[in-house]
């Protein structure tokens, strides 16, 4: 982590951006007190929706019943 004058952090914003997006933590300070911290964002992860294709998919009733003998015999190689 370093910190930086909030006046150097103006000159050198593309910079600071930068090293951000690397990893690095950034204080900006004015007079010494820490104001704010120049983090990189990191995206929170998409969460499955249960349920959330209902009404735009169908599923045959028998859609796991067993297949025909002559399916089920080409499957297995007879």
């Amino acid at each position: 982590m370093s910190t930086v004058d909030i006046h150097e952090a103006k000159l050198q914003l593309d910079e600071l951006i930068i090293n951000a997006v690397s990893g690095e933590e950034i204080v900006i300070a004015k007079s010494g007190r820490p104001l704010a911290k120049l983090v990189p964002i990191v995206p929170a992860p998409v969460l499955r929706k249960p349920g959330s294709m209902k009404g735009r998919i169908w599923i045959a009733d028998d859609f796991d019943a067993p297949l025909p003998d002559d399916i089920q015999a080409a499957f297995e190689g007879n």
